[in-house]
């Protein structure tokens, strides 16, 4: 078997990506409609989302160990398939139960798949040439993911304005599409996806197993020791709470403003694929925001304005105010990922990174899980907006946290450039 070059590893990875994210993009327009359509309540879909939640926290870190010690095709492969399972559980289920654990199902699946195609397309593109710059390839990965997602969405809104089909609901439909596709993506993994597995065995993996809490109790140590990581690492709780509106509020906020559940449905398609373009536009405007205003004042000043295109969403009447807000809020989630990711990466290096960087990422779920128990409890108890206008106060509040790194930087002396951290650029919310 002949040897991957460069242009082909890229090629791979970047196809392998986009199929990774097609099927989320048919099934994140209709996944709280869907589940209302079946009876649970707003207060009931936050009990469950908080499965997938706890589930990542627990397993995010260990499962890193497991990709190195057992090979990142094996454990891609794993992941893709619990996906498809989920999806297929998706399909069919119609109480609590089947929901919890079809979002547990989910939280392994995301677990899994986190990190291991990235690590797979840097050590290939290395082994065909160490002095190659995979980069690039990451940029593009951003943009594979939004237009991915973005085509997804567009298919699930004509799925759903073709009504039901026999038995199976409008809202069913774009999920029956995404298990197809989830399929083909796994075919697709195994059959695209070269490589040579280390040889390290079960010895390995309790090895990784045994190192994974020493690794967190020293990025904890890191935290503990810097004032200016420990509010960047906050910003997250704040960040995964308000995140609740845009993400799962929006859909039933729009279901109330159009007064048809299927109706707007069908808005969110188009409006979601719109939406990830708006993401991307956003993040091309980071190196505007680091020239105008610094990193750390522009990621402030982005958690405010993210906060007032939520109250937009939450106050604004008829469907197209409350759209024109969500792309705004998409349009400054784009731009925010990027200032935050980069101040977070120059307040760590060495072995450390990857942890630091992990336990980043892994305090947005229980921010995500207590904003949705709370939020959709209260959208419950009162009103949707109302709920919304809650998180989006909660967004806002997390920009002083930004203050320590602008102290930090106007103390440090200048340098000729100020990096960010262009992979996670377009990186997906969901």
């Amino acid at each position: 078997m002949s040897a991957l070059s460069v242009r082909q590893v890229r090629l791979r990875y970047l196809t392998l990506y986009g199929l990774r994210w097609l099927p989320s993009g048919l099934v994140i327009p209709v996944m709280i409609l869907l589940m209302r359509e079946r009876g649970l309540t707003l207060s009931q879909i936050g009990l469950v989302a908080i499965a997938q939640g706890l589930v990542v926290l627990a397993l995010e870190l260990p499962t890193g160990g497991l990709a190195d010690a057992l090979g990142r095709k094996p454990v891609l492969a794993t992941a893709w398939a619990v996906g498809l399972a989920s999806l297929v559980l998706f399909a069919v289920a119609d109480s609590f139960w089947l929901f919890f654990l079809v979002w547990a199902l989910q939280g392994i699946y995301r677990a899994l798949d986190s990190g291991p195609l990235e690590s797979w397309y840097v050590d290939a593109t290395l082994a065909a040439d160490p002095d190659a710059r995979y980069e690039r390839g990451l940029g593009w990965a951003g943009t594979v993911s939004g237009l991915a997602i973005g085509a997804g969405a567009l298919l699930s809104g004509g799925l759903i304005a073709l009504g039901p089909v026999g038995p199976v609901s409008a809202l069913t439909l774009p999920v029956l599409v995404a298990i197809v596709l989830q399929a083909v993506s796994l075919v697709a993994l195994l059959v695209l996806l070269r490589e040579t597995r280390p040889a390290r065995g079960a010895a390995a993996l309790r090895a990784s197993v045994v190192e994974a809490p020493r690794m967190v109790g020293q990025a904890l140590g890191l935290l503990r020791r810097s004032r200016v990581l420990l509010a960047l690492v906050a910003v997250e709780l704040f960040w995964g709470f308000g995140m609740v509106t845009f993400e799962s509020l929006l859909p039933v906020r729009l279901a109330e403003v159009v007064g048809d559940t299927d109706r707007a449905a069908a808005l969110l398609g188009p409006a979601s694929s719109a939406a990830w373009l708006a993401n991307a536009a956003g993040a091309a405007l980071t190196p505007f925001l680091l020239r105008r205003f610094g990193a750390a004042p522009a990621a402030g000043l982005l958690r405010i304005l993210q906060g007032a295109t939520v109250v937009g969403m939450a106050l604004l009447a008829g469907p197209v105010g409350v759209l024109i807000a969500y792309l705004a809020c998409y349009t400054v989630h784009g731009a925010s990922n990027p200032l935050h990711y980069g101040l977070l990466h120059r307040q760590v290096d060495g072995p450390y990174r990857t942890s630091v960087l992990s336990l980043n990422s892994m305090m947005s779920q229980p921010g995500g899980a207590i904003g949705m128990v709370a939020l959709t409890a209260l959208a419950d108890a009162t009103s949707v907006s109302l709920a919304m206008l809650v998180g989006a106060v909660v967004l806002a509040v997390a920009a002083p946290l930004y203050l320590p790194a602008w102290r930090a930087a106007r103390k440090a002396p200048a340098t000729s450039a100020d990096p960010t951290v262009a992979g996670r650029a377009g990186a997906p919310v969901s």
